[in-house]
């Protein structure tokens, strides 16, 4: 039997080392524990699939809390029956000793077990639909501030017309122009569709 620790954050932002450290404590060797820096809403993902090729019947799971393993409903459900009925490995929830499907495999605890994970993949995907609720209303409220995002404007060239008179005329080649506005092609073309929309208007 071979013991993995499968951890997960949401971005590359966000620190492991708490999930890291659990499985270490388990004696879990750095070579058994898979990472994903990842979005938990479906199962594309590049540590679980190797995990996923790895795992042999009798192997044992560990993940720190449900919701490390996934934050779909549906998604946690079809994973968990593939890893245990498939697969036929054990999982061990560190953080809900109730999802542990090395104890309790009659038909009462096996009942007790899937309410459990039915009632916490619920709550998992509930709170990531709440916390795109919140991003998307501070978001709303930054814009309402007056806050942009994205990438910052650049500012109009003070000679830009100039140059682009210059260019036209065949003074200056398209590089020269790029070199003396420190724009990109891109920035420079929508830059010469506004000068001309405001010499037409």
């Amino acid at each position: 039997m071979a013991i993995y620790g499968y951890c997960r954050v949401s971005d590359a932002a966000q620190n492991e080392d708490r999930q890291v450290m659990a499985m270490k404590e388990l004696e879990i060797s750095e070579a058994g524990i898979y990472t994903d820096k990842q979005s938990g809403k479906d199962f594309n993902r590049p540590k679980y699939k190797a995990l996923l090729k790895r795992l042999r019947p009798g192997d044992l799971v560990y993940i720190k809390s449900i919701d490390r393993l996934g934050r779909n409903y549906d998604e946690i459900q079809n994973q968990w029956r593939i890893l245990t009925k498939e697969r036929r490995v054990d999982i061990a929830v560190i953080d809900m000793p109730l999802l542990d499907t090395r104890k309790g495999k009659d038909l009462l605890g096996t009942f007790i077990a899937d309410l459990t994970l039915q009632i916490l993949s619920f709550f998992s995907e509930h709170e990531r639909e709440a916390i795109k609720k919140r991003q998307a209303e501070g978001i709303a409220a930054a814009k309402a501030r007056g806050v942009r995002f994205g990438r910052p404007e650049i500012p109009m060239c003070k000679d830009f017309s100039l140059f682009v008179k210059q260019w036209e005329e065949g003074y200056l080649t398209f590089k020269a122009v790029l070199e003396q506005t420190g724009f990109k092609s891109g920035t420079f073309y929508n830059r010469l569709r506004e000068l001309r929309t405001a010499k037409s208007g």
